[in-house]
């Protein structure tokens, strides 16, 4: 089994906001894998089923996003899951919009979701996306993370988005991190 974690902030108030890229790429995913979120377990909405002939857990925690490694760490513990198993979605400021990054391992980098799943699996050796959302120049960060993009930035994030689902269906084929890291950053 392997799961595919979103992240981002639970409530209607943060839908489609920056800080909810992950959650944003993860419905994608889902929608064009045929999956659907109708499960609710251990803090976090899932979606479950086979995709390229690999049984997938979607999962988008109901903690707000300081916490996300609650629902991560118990559910990698309930289904026995190895590092190796995980990919996280996060956003990051410090990209432009429109830009991905696949890492294998790798220090939180001031992202708090990432430090919560950090200190819950006991490690840092897990995969990630990192989807762009620029730094604001001028505005106030924590307005800005959870403020929506400018249409601009929409086209750009919707490309970002479909590059980020493209490389998780690559992830999935079991393709190496390093050939994904070559491939879409």
């Amino acid at each position: 089994m392997k799961m595919i974690v979103g992240l981002g902030n639970i409530g209607p108030q943060y839908q489609g906001t920056r800080h909810n890229t992950g959650f944003m790429v993860v419905e994608r995913f889902a929608d064009k894998a045929g999956l659907s979120f109708s499960t609710r377990k251990m803090e976090a909405k899932l979606a479950s089923g086979q995709v390229n002939g690999e049984k997938v857990l979607l999962v988008e925690p109901e903690t707000f996003m300081n916490e996300s490694g609650r629902a991560v760490g118990a559910l990698a513990h309930f289904y026995k899951l190895e590092t190796s198993d995980i990919i996280i979605v996060q956003d990051d400021m410090d990209m432009t919009v429109g830009r991905i990054r696949l890492r294998a391992k790798g220090s939180a980098g001031g992202h708090n979701g990432i430090k919560s799943i950090i200190a819950s699996l006991g490690t840092s050796e897990f995969d990630r996306i990192k989807v762009g959302i620029a730094h604001p120049s001028k505005a106030n960060v924590v307005n800005y993370v959870l403020g929506k993009f400018t249409p601009d930035q929409q086209i750009d994030f919707d490309n970002a988005a479909d590059h980020a689902v493209e490389a998780l269906f690559d992830w999935l084929d079991e393709v190496p991190m390093t050939e994904l890291m070559n491939r879409y950053n």
